[in-house]
């Protein structure tokens, strides 16, 4: 008569303690601190520094591994895995001096599994791993034609590293902050192969969990991370970071005014006069909802020229003539861009192409292109066609999400008589175009790769190829200028750019639109959230508060 009821009360013991196993569980997992943001591109390629190419890619990676130096908020290169570090008097040579405290993230490719300690053979292995033609590294351009061709980079000891160049390049340091230059250790490469850019372990904060690619990436906290904070606590705060690729930037918005995200970079089109003014402030009904910051982009948008009239597909182009490139500059009116396109956010790119927030931008050139249609219009008659009258249209091609800013470049060439037509195109076929040097007049951004207006000027290079050089914009003593400012002080190296800046824009080789902010949205309980003006997002000291 007992047995079923003493059966009955086990059964019940039993359950209880699942459901309170599970309830811990529960609570455990709502203790963590994970940081939710995602990427809108829908995917990531890979993550691994030789192919961290583009901004997500670079994010992901700044979070698994680091570099020799850093680049902070202020566009200041820091100490990062190199302590410290000497440049030879002739510029040629650098030696960096490593940590002794650093270690890879632990890894099945390590004996016991446990991650040993970084040395100096590491960064000459992921130097020589970057410019290997096996690798086949989109990163490989940094290095190539920059190092010297006899031991560019050598070890002197487990903590001492060397690098040596061809020719001196000021920019080095900011340049070795690119993602490109993480360090990686040989053991997981090679076990991996070309399946590393979906097994990554660096140095970095976070560590790779998980990758349900195109739909979830996990990392989690590296708990031997070497960097503490200002009062000794190690870092980073958090305890995750989770990954989603929803394509849609109008979803990745919804879903942070749903609190399901931490997080957006940018705003999308749909949501921009919802809760942005036309002067770019947070409209009120939103302003306790989360937190706005906007700050310096180095990001140049434009339209973008074909010069070179010895190609085939120059003959009878209108824009092969300087003067109606000009007129085109004076034709477009930027500060309405900026307002009615960008609810304020931007400035416009009315002084050259190096946009504003680094060293050789100078807001108060005389070099740039100011709103003038009567001046537009005289150019035009000087260029022998009055109104307009007898010019060959122009095909302006252009990615579907910059169609309103094209349209309105349109209608004002129409204004000063530029007959215009738009092609919309997928974005990497336009790419595609513009470096086979098919796209003869295009819509375009440059982004800067390191904290140096050189990484603008490059694309004026006559020895360049496309990219960066899209224009095919050749000028000897523009080139001449780019050689000479690659060893001189940075005073003088910041003279010298302006002097580049102006040189080409008397050409006009292409229409700077306007230079960018950027935008970031955190949710109120977000702190510690950093970023700098090449848009790197730091999360190291990112915290959540309950």
């Amino acid at each position: 008569m007992c047995r079923p009821f003493i059966k009955l009360s086990v059964l019940l013991l039993a359950g209880a303690g699942l459901l309170l196993q599970a309830c811990t569980a529960n609570k455990a997992a709502a203790d963590k601190k994970v940081f939710h943001l995602n990427l809108s591109s829908g995917n990531l390629e890979a993550i691994d520094p030789a192919f961290a190419k583009d901004l997500y890619q670079i994010w992901i990676n700044h979070m698994v591994y680091n570099t020799l130096v850093e680049t902070d908020e202020h566009l200041h290169v820091t100490p990062s895995l190199a302590q410290s570090w000497e440049i030879s008097p002739d510029g040629l040579t650098v030696v960096f001096h490593l940590r002794s405290n650093v270690y890879f993230q632990d890894n099945d490719a390590f004996p016991g599994g446990h991650g040993r300690r970084l040395v100096a053979g590491d960064v000459v292995y992921s130097f020589r791993r970057l410019v290997d033609p096996a690798t086949a590294a989109t990163g490989a351009w940094i290095f190539n034609g920059r190092v010297a061709d006899k031991d560019p980079f050598t070890v002197l000891n487990d903590s001492t590293f060397q690098l040596k160049l061809s020719a001196p390049f000021r920019p080095l340091l900011g340049m070795l902050s690119m993602q490109y230059c993480n360090i990686v250790p040989h053991e997981v490469v090679e076990k991996w192969g070309k399946d590393f850019r979906s097994h990554p372990c660096g140095t970095g904060p976070f560590m790779f969990r998980y990758w349900d690619e195109g739909n979830i990436l996990s990392l989690v906290k590296n708990p031997h991370y070497w960097e503490q904070d200002s009062a000794g606590k190690p870092l980073p705060y958090l305890d995750a970071v989770q990954v989603s690729f929803i394509d849609s930037k109008a979803t990745e918005f919804l879903l942070f005014l749903q609190h399901k995200l931490d997080f957006v970079n940018g705003i999308d089109g749909s949501f921009k006069d919802l809760i942005l003014s036309k002067s770019g402030t947070v409209k009120q009904e939103y302003q306790s909802k989360f937190h706005l910051s906007k700050d310096t982009y180095l990001n140049t948008e434009y339209i973008g020229f074909l010069t070179d009239t010895s190609l085939a597909i120059m003959k009878g182009e209108p824009t092969g003539n300087v003067l109606i490139r000009r007129a085109i500059n004076y034709a477009i009116d930027r500060q309405k861009i900026v307002t009615y396109y960008k609810n304020g956010m931007g400035i416009p790119a009315t002084h050259g192409f190096i946009p504003a927030g680094i060293p050789g931008y100078d807001n108060t050139a005389q070099y740039g292109y100011n709103y003038d249609p009567v001046k537009a219009r005289q150019i035009l008659a000087e260029a022998g066609y009055p109104g307009g009258n007898g010019l060959k249209p122009i095909k302006l091609l252009v990615q579907d999400n910059y169609v309103d800013i094209v349209n309105f470049v349109a209608g004002q060439l129409q204004e000063i008589g530029i007959p215009t037509t738009i092609e919309v195109m997928q974005p990497n076929i336009l790419r595609q175009q513009m470096s086979k040097s098919q796209a003869v007049v295009y819509r375009g951004q440059w982004l800067a790769d390191y904290p140096d207006a050189e990484t603008f000027l490059i694309v004026f290079n006559g020895r360049q190829p496309a990219p960066p050089n899209y224009t095919r914009f050749s000028n000897t003593t523009f080139d001449k200028w780019y050689d000479e400012c690659l060893n001189q002080p940075d005073t003088l190296r910041w003279a010298t750019y302006r002097k580049m800046d102006s040189l080409a824009s008397s050409y006009a080789p292409l229409i700077p639109l306007y230079y960018d902010v950027l935008l970031h949205f955190t949710q109120n309980n977000i702190t510690g959230f950093r970023s700098n003006a090449l848009n790197v997002i730091d999360i190291k000291q990112v915290d959540i508060m309950r």
